[in-house]
């Protein structure tokens, strides 16, 4: 009955003339096959290919690119829809998962594979977001938004535990290989689905092709403010758990199994929550949660013995997942700012690129940050870049009191 209930309020979040099932269904598949490869990568990249802590922040660096890059791709096919984009988001992380499991596991090798599969992932952020928002019902933005990243969240659940089973059973030796070549598999069967999904949503060929406007400015500001927070934990999050207190494979596909459940239930939650309450108010309160994560991701193992400070950490890890989904409410910041659906596909693809801007160099720093002054510092920041998304959110103006 409950699975009825969610499935039925999916449904009512979007228009029914649309292809959203198809769009939903890929979501649902790639999400499978990034748990997959989510579950296992940053295992694989100590385990494996031998890299530490600054070593990953290099890797990082480069996955984080094509955010930066992605602005000068989409104005280069600016005539083309966001369904279009979408599919050709599917093609690349094809190609990136299939340089997972063709390659030999070299640093450099291993950095080109993440460095494709994120090109085609950040393509389709943006597109995801700007096909919810237009397949949505009047007033239903924040439940389409929530139910597409509840769908992306199952999927994503459903390949972790896959992870966690098969590296607990074969934890001897461990199967990394096959499971690249099975999340392949995955993302070749979701590109497949995403060519069903059809829509309306073309370009105007008399655009810009570079869209900035003043009016999206504080916009742009946050952007890079959640780029820089988030990235942290993106990043330093899982590895802090296996370099610092050693956890195993199946150990943080397990962790990001509970994260992703906790999603699950959450997004629609946090949808319905920000239709109700405003995306003012969300993108404000959730970094009061934020600066309490950090500071005992970043103290834990100063105040408690290591076991307990390792699931304190966990526990943290999941709250972050949690408050993470919160910077959904400035994609209607955009709609609201928005005069028509294809400057909301603009708008939201160039924020992506921006927050971006900011996130390379943090992946970048991070690993030195880590290995010269403590982890200390490095979630100290991260809080600190928290509070001023949250300052600077309270400085933004509603759509009410921008009609009045």
């Amino acid at each position: 009955m409950q699975t009825r209930n969610i499935i039925g309020r999916i449904k009512d979040a979007f228009l029914e003339d649309t292809t959203f099932k198809a769009f939903l269904l890929s979501i649902l598949i790639t999400g499978l096959s990034y748990g997959l490869y989510k579950g296992m990568l940053d295992n694989f990249l100590a385990e494996v290919v031998g890299m530490g802590e600054m070593d990953r922040g290099v890797t990082e660096f480069f996955r984080e690119l094509p955010g930066i890059l992605l602005v000068f791709v989409l104005a280069a096919f600016y005539m083309l829809s966001a369904e279009t984009l979408y599919k050709a988001g599917a093609i690349i992380m094809l190609a990136g998962m299939g340089m997972h499991a063709l390659l030999p596991a070299t640093p450099v090798l291993a950095t080109l594979a993440i460095c494709m599969y994120s090109f085609g992932e950040h393509i389709q952020i943006g597109m995801k977001s700007t096909i919810s928002l237009q397949y949505a019902k009047p007033n239903c933005g924040g439940a389409a938004l929530g139910a597409q990243s509840a769908v992306s969240q199952i999927g994503t659940l459903a390949g972790y535990l896959v992870i966690v089973f098969a590296f607990s059973l074969f934890s001897k030796e461990q199967p990394y290989t096959v499971f690249f070549a099975l999340a392949a598999i995955l993302a070749g069967i979701s590109m497949i689905v995403s060519f069903r999904v059809q829509g309306k949503s073309e370009t105007d060929k008399n655009k810009r092709r570079f869209y900035f406007h003043k009016k999206y400015t504080k916009y742009y500001m946050l952007e890079m403010f959640y780029g820089a927070r988030k990235q942290v934990f993106l990043t330093f999050g899982p590895y802090v758990l296996i370099l610092f207190y050693g956890a195993s494979a199946a150990t943080i596909s397990l962790l990001f199994a509970i994260s992703a459940v906790a999603c699950f239930f959450a997004s629609p939650v946090v949808g319905r929550i920000i239709d109700k309450l405003g995306y003012k108010a969300v993108m404000m309160a959730d970094t009061l949660i934020l600066v309490i994560v950090c500071f005992f991701y970043g103290f834990a193992h100063h105040l408690f013995p290591k076991d307990i400070a390792f699931i304190i950490c966990c526990v943290n890890y999941v709250l972050d997942a949690v408050i993470s989904l919160a910077s959904m409410a400035s994609n209607l910041y955009v709609k609201d700012l928005s005069d028509n659906q294809d400057e909301v596909k603009a708008t939201i693809s160039t924020g992506v690129s921006i927050n971006h801007v900011i996130t390379i160099f943090i992946a970048l720093f991070g690993g030195w940050i880590w290995q010269s002054l403590g982890i200390e510092l490095l979630f100290i920041a991260s809080a600190v870049l928290g509070l001023f998304n949250s300052a600077y959110a309270a400085t933004i103006k509603t759509k009410k009191q921008l009609s009045a």
